[in-house]
């Protein structure tokens, strides 16, 4: 399993998958095609979950903004790994948010509760 990278941009966001156990999605993520970008994501962290041998997985979520579509394929990738890493302990979730962003914290507070699963909030600024 090789690490997996796509520098953002102004629609995109940063992704950086490392097979030894830090996850990275950062930026704004807009896109027109959500699906078609987080597709080959999506099978990466299955694949990564499959053949997962690293004691810890970190994730780290540092958006500015993401749209409707986006949410979806983030809370999808979040809900495999949760699913799949067991213990639950073997599996940090680190949610950045800028000083006064009540919208993504919020969405990182949602995330959590549905996940059934403690973040580590980390505000930035």
């Amino acid at each position: 399993m090789e690490k997996y990278l796509i520098q953002g941009s102004q629609k995109t966001p940063v992704i950086d998958l490392d097979e030894g156990g830090v996850l990275k999605i950062g930026g704004r993520s807009i896109h027109e095609d959500p699906e078609r970008f987080f597709e080959p994501v999506v099978k990466w962290i299955d694949e990564y979950c499959r053949l997962h041998k690293e004691d810890h997985t970190t994730v780290e979520i540092e958006l500015e903004y993401f749209n409707s579509g986006s949410a979806k394929f983030i809370l999808s990738i979040l809900q495999t790994l949760t699913k799949k890493i067991q213990p639950k302990e073997h599996l940090t979730i680190n949610w950045h948010f800028e000083e006064g962003d009540d919208d993504i914290l919020e969405r990182g507070e949602y995330y959590s509760s549905l996940l059934d699963k403690e973040f580590v909030f980390i505000k930035e600024g």
